[in-house]
């Protein structure tokens, strides 16, 4: 019996020329992955996308759920990538991403079907006004001009100029782009071969910036300098770097939780260290830098940004390439070299000092107090969290909501071996469990996500996903409420407290997962969190989802007593 020869991969195009510009432009810029919001309008790029094999298209109805899981995936792919919705309202719901791309800085390009000009506003069903609807939020925002003719070269050449810059500025500026298609119908016909080619303009090359002289001078002369590491993704030092840069006396270093830095000399505590002493102004003015260093993305800890403010921080830099913000209204400059770098240039001539000795010792002797009082602390927010981080795997990708985890998370020393992230661009709890599951389908490591019950029910669509790995693990620190809020000043035991603030509530997330396909399972004391724990971790037959419930009135008054016991 002969053998037929294998064909060619017959790939199909869509017929209008400018979707065929953009499929064709982010084939040659290498960009792979496409998440699709399913619609109509959308047809000419959806076609052209998951015609070609050369793209990983993965369709997601929800769009706010959309747009987080691929800003998840470029997240941890640290390269852009797409998201594709049809006209109308579908756009707005990538708001919320595209805020959180805009300040946690990653790219993620939009884009989005439109009607034709001509027919915005004048009557017809989702007809919005799309271009610059990001205006506050995108590094850049375009529209292509719509391709009636292939002899139309001026509009081919202005179409390509503007996908190109928008890959471009994506790529070199770290953030969200918008481009907004507009399409005529017929929207479904198909052609074999493009019937133009394209140009790729390249990414255009910036310079580092060196470290400027009246730096170096203030560096030499300041006796207590301050570096706070903040979100650093992927990590920028290694144990060498931060061992010349701890091996100064006059420097103390600050870690957040998502800096994904643990060192001996790094105190890893920031609230634990300021919370037993911030009303203390003659203990903690003894604190008080002559230089702050900020590194990474958004600080996490309120207390040392209220710190710095109250005690008016001298001098304040950022380095590193990721945008500076005058956080504690007295940023002097940006220097814009790699961290690493900025290490080793460093002043070698150590000033006499004492301040990293002093304040590494004051932490680690609350370290050592601390352990009296989680041995007497009863089953609570704070004591779940005790239990679970020692009890995760190595070497996972750990994604933390927002809110109450990620404040939690700050008080307990990291695995070494773990990558931790979280939507600290906006700081909503809105998309976090989308972007942990996004994070996971681009991710070659486990991934397990842990987050409070208001977050999760939020987001609770995410789990309405086709991709997510079955080792994918879900942590829900179910309080019946918004626990944090009973944290902050005002009269609790109200009804307008309960209803408006804290949102009390009686849901659990079994039907959610029953629905879905997800396993689940629950505990709601200590003696049982053990076993769960195990069980959660051990068992890979499609994505696991832990309910971890714990009493709703007393979390605040665990927390605030921790602080107390430790003054």
């Amino acid at each position: 019996m002969r053998r037929l020869a294998s064909l060619p991969l017959l790939y199909m195009y869509p017929e209008i020329l400018h979707a065929q510009q953009v499929v064709l432009l982010f084939k040659e810029r290498g960009i792979k992955n496409i998440v699709i919001s399913p619609g109509s309008r959308n047809a000419p790029l959806t076609i052209g996308f998951s015609e070609n094999d050369y793209f990983n298209c993965y369709s997601i109805v929800d769009e706010r759920c959309a747009a987080h899981v691929a800003l998840g995936m470029a997240q941890q792919l640290q390269e852009p990538v797409a998201v594709l919705c049809t006209s109308g309202s579908a756009l707005l719901n990538y708001y919320p991403a595209v805020t959180e791309a805009y300040y946690s800085e990653i790219p993620l390009i939009v884009l989005s079907a439109d009607r034709p000009p001509h027919k915005i506003d004048i009557g017809d069903g989702q007809t919005i006004r799309q271009q610059g609807v990001y205006a506050n939020h995108i590094l850049y925002d375009t529209q292509l001009e719509m391709l009636l003719s292939i002899d139309n070269q001026e509009s081919i050449a202005t179409n390509e100029r503007l996908i190109n810059k928008a890959v471009n500025t994506a790529i070199s500026q770290h953030g969200p782009v918008h481009i907004n298609i507009p399409f005529e119908e017929p929207l479904y016909n198909k052609v074999e071969k493009p019937s133009l080619e394209v140009k790729v303009i390249d990414l255009l090359k910036n310079e580092s910036s060196e470290i400027p002289d009246s730096f170096i001078e203030q560096w030499k002369s300041a006796q207590r300098k301050l570096v706070i590491l903040a979100t650093l993704n992927p990590p920028v030092f290694d144990n060498a770097d931060l061992d010349i840069l701890t091996s100064d006396p006059s420097v103390l270093v600050m870690s957040e939780v998502s800096s994904n830095v643990v060192h001996d000399k790094v105190i890893w505590g920031i609230d634990t260290l300021i919370a037993p002493i911030e009303k203390e102004d003659d203990q903690i003015k003894d604190l008080q830098p002559d230089l702050v260093i900020t590194i990474g993305g958004m600080i996490v800890s309120k207390k040392i940004k209220q710190y710095l403010r109250r005690f008016e921080t001298k001098v304040h830099y950022h380095v590193g390439k990721r945008r500076a913000y005058d956080t504690f209204f007295k940023l002097a400059g940006h220097i814009k070299v790699k961290p690493q770098k900025w290490v080793q240039q460093l002043p070698k001539d150590y000033i006499d000092s004492n301040y990293q000795d002093r304040w590494l010792s004051h932490f680690k002797n609350y370290l050592v107090k601390r352990q009296d009082y989680f041995a007497q602390m009863p089953w609570s927010d704070f004591k779940a969290f005790e239990h679970i981080f020692p009890s995760l795997p190595d070497n996972i990708v750990l994604q933390l909501g927002n809110s109450s985890t990620i404040r939690y998370a700050q008080l307990f020393q990291m695995n070494e071996s773990h990558t931790v992230f979280s939507n600290r661009g906006t700081s909503g709890i809105d998309g976090s469990t989308s972007t942990a599951i996004g994070a996971a389908m681009a991710s070659d490591r486990q991934v397990v996500f842990i987050t409070g019950d208001l977050s999760f029910f939020y987001d609770s669509n995410a789990l309405w996903n086709n991709y997510i790995p079955d080792n994918f693990k879900i942590i829900v620190i179910n309080n019946s409420g918004g626990g944090i809020f009973r944290i902050l000043p005002g009269h609790k035991e109200t009804d307008e407290f309960q209803t408006y603030f804290e949102t009390q509530h009686d849901l659990t997330a079994v039907h959610l997962c029953k629905m879905h396909g997800v396993n689940y399972q629950s505990v709601s004391e200590e003696s049982a969190f053990a076993k769960a724990c195990n069980l959660l971790f051990t068992s890979n037959k499609g994505p696991q989802l832990l309910e971890v419930f714990t009493p709703r009135q007393i979390n605040d008054t665990v927390l605030l007593d921790y602080f107390k016991f430790l003054k």
